[in-house]
């Protein structure tokens, strides 16, 4: 067993990863689990399906990494060539390895298929590594140490990749590398962009101790906040992290929404849930994305009752009883008639609150008076209306992104209220 934390290299192969055909998953989930063992990463990189570019980026991680994670390469076809390049890599051969052919051929008998030769050819395996059983797929991972690096490979297909990752590979990492006991605590903050926030709580984070250092993870409309606390040799150190809590929900406020890993639409759909209150969504520019992440949360039926999505003004005027005089006079992206959609929705589904929104997402349909970007929203219940214009202009899909996030932080801090009026009447 080593005694030292191991830099970490991760390298992806297939030319379908060059070729922007498929999104690198593996590498974050891979970045996210080492972490949970204080082992960092130092660099990530994708290299095509030609045997020198391979044995290029070995070389190179080598030289900088105590470990090196392989993802790629391992199917049965003749682009894959990660297990005959690591065998000459390696300086040894090819030779079955009967409990994966066992395994392999259970997957067959499974599916009631007869298993190809080029599936038999899956189960022999360099014979100086340690073989990486595939409970999900055909191709076996494989441990290698050499000269004091580890190099694990693994297949490219994510759920195979994340078992294997889950169930083998990490318990083993933890016993062949000394690595310290880490806490991570999350902090979820929504309303304040990244540098803003940074300001407000500059002297609060300078004052961490030495071994808990902070994160800063934007995200539309939000910053997730990450403290990761490294053992030293003092007892209860996520209690004494969480104990530093306090002091930053009083330099933030309610632009904390939840600690965790919880969604800003999970937060509210606790909310709602609690004290008992339905919703629906009046939309035009967000076209139902607004409801989309409502609905995202398992049990939402619960609370979500509908949405309308009014692109156009006869069904603003006839499912949401917005006036034709508001829509003449002040324009569909207006305050008065997003106010009226939201009011108009309440009455029409029967819901306690109501949220909406009105806009020009782009990348046309923008005036000199109402450029791109020019945004209202609105939420309501039975006791009052609040409204709020929103203004950017970061291209179409953005656009609505940060909208719907705006607009579900205006239904989030509005429920507390609501709680008091709805319990006193």
């Amino acid at each position: 067993m080593m005694h030292q934390v191991p830099n970490a290299e991760i390298i992806t192969i297939g030319d379908e990863l060059l070729y922007g055909q498929v999104i690198d998953t593996n590498s974050a989930f891979m970045g996210q689990e080492l972490g949970k063992l204080g082992i960092r990463v130092r660099q990530i990189s994708s290299v095509s399906d030609r045997a020198e570019e391979i044995v290029q980026a070995l070389d190179a991680a080598r030289q900088r990494a105590t470990l090196v994670l392989i993802t790629g390469g391992l199917g049965p076809t003749k682009d894959d060539l990660t297990k005959h390049i690591l065998t000459d890599y390696f300086g040894t051969e090819l030779v079955l390895h009967e409990p994966s052919l066992r395994d392999v051929e259970a997957i067959f008998a499974r599916y009631n298929r007869p298993m190809l030769e080029v599936n038999r050819q899956q189960a022999f395996l360099p014979a100086s590594c340690t073989p990486i059983r595939n409970t999900m797929g055909t191709a076996p991972g494989m441990w290698f140490e050499d000269r004091g690096v580890v190099f694990v490979s693994m297949p490219g297909v994510p759920f195979e990749m994340k078992r294997m990752m889950t169930d083998i590979v990490l318990p083993r990492l933890k016993e062949h590398f000394h690595t310290p006991a880490i806490e991570h605590v999350v902090i979820q903050t929504v309303g304040l962009g990244e540098s803003f926030l940074a300001q407000r709580i500059e002297d609060w984070e300078e004052a961490l101790p030495a071994n808990i250092r902070l994160a800063y993870l934007p995200n539309i409309g939000g910053v997730r906040l990450r403290l990761t606390g490294t053992d030293d040799g003092q007892p209860n150190l996520r209690e004494r992290m969480r104990a530093l809590l306090p002091a930053l929900r009083e330099k933030l406020g309610q632009h904390i929404f939840a600690e965790g890993e919880v969604t800003l639409e999970e937060a509210i759909g606790e909310l709602l849930r609690e004290r008992g209150l339905t919703v629906g969504t009046a939309e035009s520019c967000t076209g139902g994305y607004v409801a989309h992440r409502l609905t995202s949360v398992p049990g939402s039926s619960a609370y979500f009752k509908g949405s309308i999505i009014a692109y156009d003004n006869t069904i603003k005027i006839k499912e949401l009883h917005v006036s034709n005089e508001s829509l003449t006079a002040y324009g569909a992206v207006s305050e008065t008639v997003v106010r009226e959609m939201a009011e108009g929705l309440r009455q029409h589904l029967n819901v306690d609150v109501a949220i909406a929104t009105s806009g020009i997402a782009g990348p046309n349909g923008g005036t000199p008076e109402k450029p791109v970007g020019t945004i209202w929203i609105a939420y309501a219940d039975a006791h009052r209306t609040v409204s709020r214009q929103l203004s950017f202009n970061r291209g179409r899909q953005l656009n609505i992104e940060y909208t719907t996030t705006a607009l579900l932080d205006m239904l989030r801090t509005n429920l507390a209220p609501v709680t008091s009026a709805v319990s006193s009447s």
